[in-house]
């Protein structure tokens, strides 16, 4: 059932074509939180461009760091908690349903199992019925609880690595309602060849001195094990062996909750005699400025990731990139940047090839796809064409 709002506002050229009045969409995500992570940054990416587009845009998560900006930019947010998981969760059931009936949107976007599973459970009953969309962020175990994610009129997944995993694990999912939208980056934001300005790199080098004096290594991810920083500890150590002078940052290892891992990566950093090569950090909102000023970005996810945004920001800037050859960082990689893929876990290859982009990268051509216009744009001409099939 169509469920288009009239407006006079400002248009949307996704519906070209129709001699019918401007359509403004009402689109209502649902996400757990809004701290930090791809499927975060992807949503508010995404309600940034309904909003210039004319629509009304919605998120619905327990709230974060990233809600000021989600505001600023011009979108709405509700704040119910609907990623815990709890059976207490189900309690918010009733007001979630009670919000969207009060929203009446035209699509329900679903970025996350469970609140996939609430807003599922929270349109049933409710007439006129919006639109369920879903967008699968990662290589989630496979089984009825990640199933949801497919139910979705249109599910969207982020590389064509995430489509074949999708598809080979859920045979009675139709692949015509499967749609790769990578996600991009903005090369204004991450423009090529771009340096910093010497008064960061001094404040940047007060702040951690002990990065000074030797090319930098720089593993961004968030603290978790499957990211890969007791690899680049190993590779540090290993290059030191081989009397290759390096630092290492692991930047935004340091989060809330995470006390525990950053205790075992500082044993680690002690046990191999690293403690004044390597720095931790909690997230940081520079990260272009700290990619710019690196050797070496690397991608060491022991898990294979469903993209790899890292890898397109720092080619983007022209930074090479090491990183494991499978998952989503493996397809950039083959594409973008094959110099810098080397076989999972294989330490000896990860060292050599270390040390010969750290003497001589190969030339990184200007970026001309995974752009965020790119993504911004299929997604919204994906609404489009649910909203009026």
């Amino acid at each position: 059932m169509k469920l288009l709002h009239q407006d006079a506002g400002p248009q949307t050229g996704t519906m070209s074509g129709s001699t019918s009045p401007p359509l403004r969409l009402t689109v209502v995500q649902l996400i757990p939180a809004l701290r930090s992570g791809g499927a975060e940054r992807s949503t508010l990416e995404v309600a940034r461009a309904l909003v210039q587009a004319g629509h009304r845009s919605v998120v619905i998560s327990a709230g974060g760091r990233l809600v000021e900006r989600l505001l600023a930019e011009g979108s709405e947010h509700i704040t119910l908690d609907i990623g815990q998981k709890s059976l207490t969760t189900l309690a918010r059931l009733p007001r979630l349903r009670r919000t969207l009936r009060e929203l009446r949107p035209d699509i329900v976007h679903a970025r996350s199992r469970l609140p996939a599973w609430l807003g599922w459970w929270a349109l049933k009953g409710l007439r006129p019925r919006p639109h369920f969309v879903t967008t699968v962020h990662g290589l989630n175990s496979p089984g009825r609880y990640s199933s949801i994610l497919l139910r979705g009129e249109r599910v969207v997944v982020v590389s064509q690595t995430l489509r074949d995993y999708v598809l080979g694990h859920y045979p009675m999912l139709e692949p015509n309602r499967v749609r790769v939208i990578p996600r991009g980056i903005d090369p204004d934001a991450f423009p090529y060849g771009y340096r910093p300005d010497e008064s960061w790199r001094r404040a940047f080098l007060a702040e951690y001195p002990q990065l000074a004096g030797a090319p930098l290594l720089t593993l961004p991810g968030r603290g978790t094990r499957l990211k890969g920083h007791r690899d680049a500890i190993e590779l540090l150590a290993d290059l030191k062996r081989r009397g290759i002078d390096a630092r290492l940052l692991l930047l935004g290892a340091i989060e809330p909750g995470r006390e525990a891992y950053i205790a075992e990566l500082r044993a680690l950093i002690a046990e191999r005699g690293l403690g004044t090569q390597v720095v931790l950090t909690p997230p940081r909102s520079d990260v272009r400025d700290v990619y710019a000023v690196s050797s070496l970005i690397l991608q060491l996810s022991n898990k294979p990731e469903s993209f790899g945004r890292t890898v397109v920001e720092a080619l983007s800037l022209c930074r090479p990139v090491l990183g494991y050859a499978h998952g989503g960082v493996g397809e950039l990689l083959a594409e973008l940047y094959p110099a810098g893929r080397v076989p999972l876990g294989d330490r000896e290859r990860l060292v050599e090839r270390a040390a010969e982009l750290l003497r001589v990268a190969p030339p990184i051509p200007m970026l001309q796809s995974y752009r965020l216009r790119d993504m911004q744009d299929a997604v919204l001409a994906l609404y489009a064409d649910v909203a009026t099939a």
